[in-house]
């Protein structure tokens, strides 16, 4: 399902046949009040309340004749031309700062639809604007309505109502929603429903800057490795398709784009708690402008009477990077439902990862490093990848892990203090068809029992998720139950203390007719239950379990985001993007989120083949200094060529056993992550966290073996004097004293990285 539409109380059964009927012609199919999963325009707003606040919103509101209309917090502005374009500033140090341009003499304004292949826009009537208290979820606010009618000839009748949501905990963000309704007497199609169109130049900041010379986070699950965190060039262009399975078996995402300048930046997004399919394209134009807007393939079509509503969507503007939009999301969806776990003690520890040895793994190799594990600090290991028979089945291999052998060796971790995880892919089947580097599928046991669960696509073939597997459905209740029952299996029967759950994407969208579904988006929206039973079926066996989920090379997605306790950065390429991302994850999930840094060998990577990498890298600075989790997936003792990029030499050994001594005695991965710092325009990057009435740095070089010399900030320092030790070689620095007049600096010379510990010297 593409959108929400009401009907006015004329929900009866002969709509609910047309709508099944629409529904099995594979037509994604309009959804009438009542029976929709996703909660519907007339019942999801919060914003219009039955009773008065207690006392009314602090936020401005000024209408004028012909508009614009402007609301104004203390920190921002959000004015709707009379275009109806949605443009947002921020007020900072007496200045109103925006990137955001409409077109000169446009009259698009930022919400249109497409009907019958044309653009359809609207005029405001900004002569029966409301303005309305609001209060709700999100707290106390002002809500404004403006209804617009079509630029369109005499014979289109629709109506569209553009609601603004503005509230006092949340003043940088105005929340819009968008209903269209059929005003005539004959059917009305939608093919599409474009909202928060922008048209973004980095020039409004600085004069000296190109239009698209600016920073952005993308947040689609688009394919493995691409950086989700971009300085934007003059081709830039992305289509950020989300929701459903895309090709490639990615999907998923995070519903928000970020572009951000030195000095003021803006975000759209939806902020629905469910993982709606549309796009987020991004692309420069040919004027060098960033266009950008959230698009909806609404495939509808509306009988007199009906309404239309997209996902209520966002804009938002702040100073920083992509740290404080992602904050604001997450924290409004927090407000409408989401519940984010506390991660577990043990998240926090240090985490070995039998991937080393890759799919052949054996028990003898994987309790052959308990020795090293013990010596090194390391708390956690993990059986990783084909341990098992085939895909959904679930069974250990007898090739491998013959007899009860692989509950042997988790029995025989514990006896040593280490804890287990198990790596399995929820929802993925083998039918016989594709394979994967492993091995050649076959026909799973639970397809052939149950090949009523499956998805099928619109041509009623099996549809494809990851790795080309089939997909069960996640809607049907026995999938969900199923599920409950492997990990019972995997935590309980075996003894595993939690589960690396990896290529976690999406779920293609379910046609198949035994399932009832209402739309064949239902499959999509409840991905979340199965993640969630596996979740809280695991903390329920084990409270202190850790269930991890890993979104290969990509962002994760909303859908099963609230359902981990450790998130990690998910094959990252090179130590960058495992400090972005791990940033990424302290913005989504909270300042003292557990961030698994993933195996640290991929800090460093170079490509073999066509398709290939070897890793071999050894940057603990990059988690550790973020606030990440360290975790590696060497070898040892010494199992040959094959896997010597990965080998845990005498030299390695050393640089391992000093890093994670450092980070079992420091567990900065507990304190508190402070975002003082502007990704791309700070120089050199740089992260920094609170633990224990401690502060810590970390700076990078600009690139990798670049010697940096010359001034840093050491930011959020309360007045006094402060030591400074570079605690990584543990180098006494001076001391450093804070008038709180101005940021202190030091002029320092360093290479690749530079980790400090300040301690506020007592009077």
């Amino acid at each position: 399902m593409s959108g929400n539409v009401s009907c006015n109380g004329k929900c009866g059964g002969g709509n609910q046949d047309r709508v099944r009927r629409g529904f099995l012609r594979g037509v994604t199919t309009t959804v009438l009040c009542g029976v929709a999963l996703l909660v519907l325009s007339c019942s999801r707003r919060t914003a219009q309340p039955t009773h008065p606040a207690s006392r009314p919103s602090d936020i401005k509101v000024e209408v004028r004749d012909g508009g614009p209309v402007v609301l104004t917090t203390g920190t921002a502005e959000f004015e709707v031309s009379p275009a109806g374009f949605v443009q947002a500033f921020l007020l900072k140090e007496g200045k109103k700062l925006t990137i955001d341009e409409p077109g000169i003499g446009s009259t698009a304004g930022s919400d249109y639809l497409i009907h019958d292949g044309q653009e359809l826009q609207f005029t405001p009537d900004f002569g029966q604007t409301k303005v309305l208290e609001a209060i709700g979820k999100l707290g106390r606010g002002k809500r404004v309505e403006i209804p617009a009618r079509p630029l369109a000839p005499s014979g289109i009748d629709v109506q569209r109502m553009l609601a603004i949501e503005v509230y006092d905990d949340f003043p940088n963000i105005a929340l819009v929603s968008v209903a269209y309704k059929n005003m005539g007497t004959s059917d009305f199609k939608i093919d599409q429903v474009v909202v928060q169109q922008h048209r973004f130049n980095a020039g409004l900041a600085d004069a000296k800057a190109q239009p698209y010379d600016m920073w952005s986070f993308q947040g689609s699950s688009y394919d493995w490795g691409k950086d989700d965190v971009q300085r934007l060039t003059r081709t830039s262009s992305q289509p950020n398709l989300m929701g459903e399975a895309v090709k490639g078996g990615y999907g998923g995402g995070i519903p928000v784009a970020a572009f951000w300048t030195a000095s003021v930046g803006e975000a759209i997004g939806h902020v629905e708690t469910l993982p709606w399919t549309l796009s987020i394209p991004v692309k420069v134009d040919s004027d060098g402008r960033v266009k950008a807007s959230v698009t909806v393939p609404a495939s509808t079509v509306l009988k007199a009477g009906e309404r239309y509503s997209p996902p209520r969507s966002f804009v938002a503007v702040y100073s920083g990077d992509f740290y404080e939009p992602l904050r604001m999301w997450s924290s409004v969806l927090q407000k409408e439902g989401w519940e984010i776990p506390k991660p577990s003690n043990e998240a926090y520890n240090v985490s070995w990862c039998g991937w080393g040895y890759e799919f052949n793994v054996t028990p003898s190799q994987m309790l052959g490093t308990v020795p090293k594990l013990k010596e090194l600090g390391i708390k956690w290991a993990t059986l990783d990848d084909r341990w098992f028979d085939t895909y959904g089945d679930w069974n250990p291999r007898k090739e491998t892990f013959p007899r009860d052998s692989i509950k042997q060796m988790v029995d025989d971790f514990h006896k040593q203090g280490i804890l287990a995880q198990l790596w399995w892919l929820p929802l993925g089947v083998e039918d016989g068809q594709n394979k994967w580097e492993s091995h050649k599928y076959v026909v799973s046991k639970v397809v052939q029992e149950h090949p009523e669960w499956l998805i099928l696509d619109k041509d009623g073939k099996h549809a494809r998720m990851t790795r080309g597997l089939a997909a069960l459905c996640p809607a049907v209740p026995e999938v969900q139950a199923y599920h409950k029952q492997l990990t019972e299996r995997f935590i309980r029967e075996w003894g595993f203390d939690g589960s690396k759950l990896d290529n976690i994407y999406s779920v293609p969208a379910c046609y198949n007719p035994a399932h009832h579904h209402k739309s064949p988006q239902d499959s999509v929206n409840a991905m979340g239950e199965v993640y969630k039973t596996i979740f809280q079926t695991t903390r329920a066996i084990k409270p202190e379990s850790v269930t991890q989920a890993c979104p290969c090379g990509t962002p994760p997605s909303l859908a099963w985001l609230p359902f981990i306790d450790q998130a990690v950065t998910a094959d990252p390429v090179g130590g960058v993007q495992v400090r972005r991302r791990i940033k990424m994850y302290k913005a989504l999930l909270g300042p003292q989120a557990a961030v698994y840094g993933d195996h640290v060998e991929l800090s460093e990577m170079t490509r073999v083949g066509a398709s290939g990498w070897s890793e071999h890298g050894s940057d603990f600075a990059s988690t550790l200094g973020t606030g990440g989790v360290l975790g590696t997936k060497f070898v040892w003792p010494d199992p040959g060529p094959k896997f010597k990029p990965v080998a845990l030499t005498r030299e390695k050994d050393a640089h391992w056993k000093k890093w994670i001594g450092l980070y079992n005695e420091k567990m900065l991965s507990k304190g508190n992550f402070l975002d003082l710092y502007v990704y791309g325009y700070d120089s050199p990057e740089a992260y920094a966290i609170e633990k224990d009435g401690k502060m810590y740095y970390a700076f990078f070089a600009p690139k990798e073996n670049l010697l940096f010399k010359g001034e840093i900030e050491l930011r959020g320092l309360k007045p006094g004097f402060y030591t400074v030790v570079d605690y990584v070689d543990g180098k006494d620095l001076g001391v450093l004293g804070v008038d709180g007049k101005k940021t202190p600096t030091k002029t320092i010379e360093f290479k690749d990285h530079l980790l400090l510990e300040l301690t506020k010297k007592s009077l």
